[in-house]
Formats: structure tokens, C-alpha cells, sequence
């Protein structure tokens, strides 16, 4: 039976990653301070993590916390970080730029996405500060982005449902709609049968949602003790992983 989701864990550190991908997770989005929403880590945590998992590691391009709008000096950080990902080989980066009025910035954007080439990138949830969502995704697209990471602009996926299945549609298979936001093995099986999504993101509980300037706040959703144990966080996965199993089965027996 092939395969049906793909499974994407956020983690900040080398244990967690290890524990990720041992309880089954398809691929790793690494990076650093989660509390804030996560800023690109550093280049020793990029390389111990890449010696150690094998699943596929995305890294986050994020200079710094707070809005999405860099300065000059800002971009060339994240060209040279994108670089240092190239470098101990990482298979895919997540990052996104805004302009002050939180529509995508499209030009600075797809400026990255060519200079990361030949890696895939993700549009992360700087997405979800966008007022007119449709818009944001014929921008996200424009830049050549693989994918969207989002909560459909609120603090969970399951208050946006609605909109993750709307997006879906709209994007017409030009770009791959990733859910996030408040993502557990209580409810991943109601949001992937509800949006058709086939790629779901979650930080198992130990992250923040990003929190931008539009006075949208998603600093506090799903935050836990940032000192989970391995184990447990391992035990999380693996409840996640049987969870999208049972509706592959149940969906490959139709």
C-alpha cells in the first residue's frame, strides 16, 4: 500500500530530531528558539543534526524573531545561511519575506527560492499575517515556492478548516498546502480527512505559533515546558504516525 501523508516534525534540537525520526516522522524542520517561533539555527546545530538523522531535514531561514520585513543587511543573513544549509547538506529550507503591510513580498522571496536552488522551500507562516489569504497564495506561487505552511490564519488548524480546505482547491495542484497550528493525535485525523491535505507540520507540542504585527497573536497556543523528554516526544510521534496510518488503511479499504 503506497503511502498516503507526509508527516513533518519541528524540533530545536539534535535529541528531539533523533526522536522524530525514530518514531517515524517523513521529514525534520530544524530550528532554533521555538519560543519565539523559531530563527534559523546555528551552523554546528545544522551539521550534528544532519550527522544523526537521515530523514529529510528542512532548515528555517529566519534572521531573527518579530515581523517578516528585512533589511539589506538582514537578506544577505539569510543568503548566507541558506548557503551554510547547502553546505551540510540539508533537502529543503522554509522562509518567507513580507512587505509592511504583511502581502508577500514577492520579489525579494523568489530572489531566495533561486538562490536556493536546487533545494525546495517552504512559505512559512508568515502566510497567515496576509488579510486576503487567495491573494497570499497567487503571490506564494509567483516566488516558486514548493509549498505553504499554514494555520489558515489562526492560532489552530482546526479553527480555519474552512479555509485550509478553501486553499487547497484554489491552489489547482500548483503548490502543496501544508496544515499546522495546534496539530495533535486528537484531531490530525479530522483535519486531514477535511482539507484532503496530504502533508501535515506539527511541533508535538513544544512550539509557539509565530506571532506577527497584525495583531494577530500566536505566541501562546501549544506551548509546553521546552525541556520534553526524548521519550516522550518519541511516543507523541508515534501516536501521530498510527493516526495517519489508520486513515490510509481505512481510506486504501474503500
Amino acid at each position: 500500500m503506497p503511502k498516503q501523508f507526509v508527516l513533518e516534525i519541528c524540533v530545536e534540537s539534535v535529541d528531539h530530531a533523533i526522536a522524530a525520526a525514530r518514531g517515524g516522522a517523513d521529514r525534520i524542520e530544524l530550528c532554533s528558539d521555538l519560543s519565539s517561533g523559531g530563527i534559523t539555527p546555528s551552523a554546528g546545530l545544522m551539521q550534528t543534526a544532519r550527522r544523526h538523522v537521515r530523514v529529510p531535514i528542512h532548515i528555517l531561514i529566519r534572521p531573527r524573531a518579530g515581523n517578516f520585513c528585512y533589511s539589506d543587511h538582514e537578506l544577505e543573513t539569510m543568503r548566507d545561511d541558506i548557503h551554510a544549509a547547502k553546505q551540510v547538506g540539508a533537502d529543503g529550507l522554509v522562509l518567507g519575506i513580507l512587505h509592511e503591510n504583511n502581502t508577500v513580498d514577492v520579489e525579494r522571496t523568489k530572489m531566495l527560492v533561486e538562490f536556493a536552488h536546487p533545494l525546495p522551500v517552504t512559505f512559512h507562516r508568515a502566510f497567515d499575517l496576509a488579510e486576503n489569504a487567495t491573494a497570499a497564495l497567487e503571490d506564494v506561487i509567483q516566488t516558486g515556492a514548493s509549498r505553504i505552511l499554514t494555520s489558515g490564519g489562526e492560532q489552530r488548524a482546526t479553527d480555519a478548516l474552512l479555509i485550509l480546505t478553501h486553499l487547497m482547491r484554489a491552489t489547482k495542484n500548483r503548490i502543496l498546502i501544508m496544515p499546522c497550528g495546534g496539530i495533535n493525535s486528537a484531531n490530525i485525523e479530522r483535519v486531514v480527512r477535511t482539507t484532503s491535505a496530504r502533508e501535515i507540520h506539527t511541533s508535538v507540542g513544544t512550539s509557539r505559533p509565530r506571532s506577527g504585527s497584525n495583531g494577530r497573536d500566536f505566541s501562546r497556543v501549544g506551548a509546553v515546558r521546552s525541556g520534553l523528554d526524548s521519550a516522550l516526544f518519541e511516543k507523541k510521534v508515534v501516536k501521530l504516525v498510527n493516526r495517519l496510518t489508520q486513515v490510509s488503511q481505512n481510506e486504501f479499504a474503500r
